[in-house]
């Protein structure tokens, strides 16, 4: 099992969730706020020289659990939707999950992702 972590732009999230929803053997998505800074913003505060430390881009955090054989699925799906080939398109970030556990029924494993 991985976990699947991408920080996609805002006005993305739409598309982003619609083209998941399409991914076979895909049971669920969690999304939050985020907020941070990266190489684009250290890039684009060189330009402007600005000097605000707390400037934070906004972005939307997505976190993925899947079996192993859905990862290519989900990040090829995340690519596409969430790219617009512009600095600050995000990041995607997977994690082994060494176990997975459904609180309800006590249930273990690849099959509660």
């Amino acid at each position: 099992m991985k976990l699947i972590v991408a920080y996609v732009r805002p006005h993305k999230v739409d598309e982003v969730t619609l083209a998941l929803r399409q991914v076979p053997d895909l049971n669920g998505v969690s999304t939050s706020e985020a907020k941070g800074w990266g190489r684009a913003k250290r890039e684009a505060e060189k330009e402007h020289h600005s000097d605000r430390i707390s400037d934070f881009d906004e972005y939307v955090r997505f976190e993925v659990c899947c079996a192993d054989a859905t990862v290519d699925s989900v990040i090829d799906t995340i690519l596409s939707s969430a790219k617009t080939g512009l600095l600050g398109d995000g990041k995607i970030f997977v994690c082994p999950v060494l176990e997975a556990i459904r609180i309800r029924t006590e249930e273990r494993g690849e099959d509660i992702c």
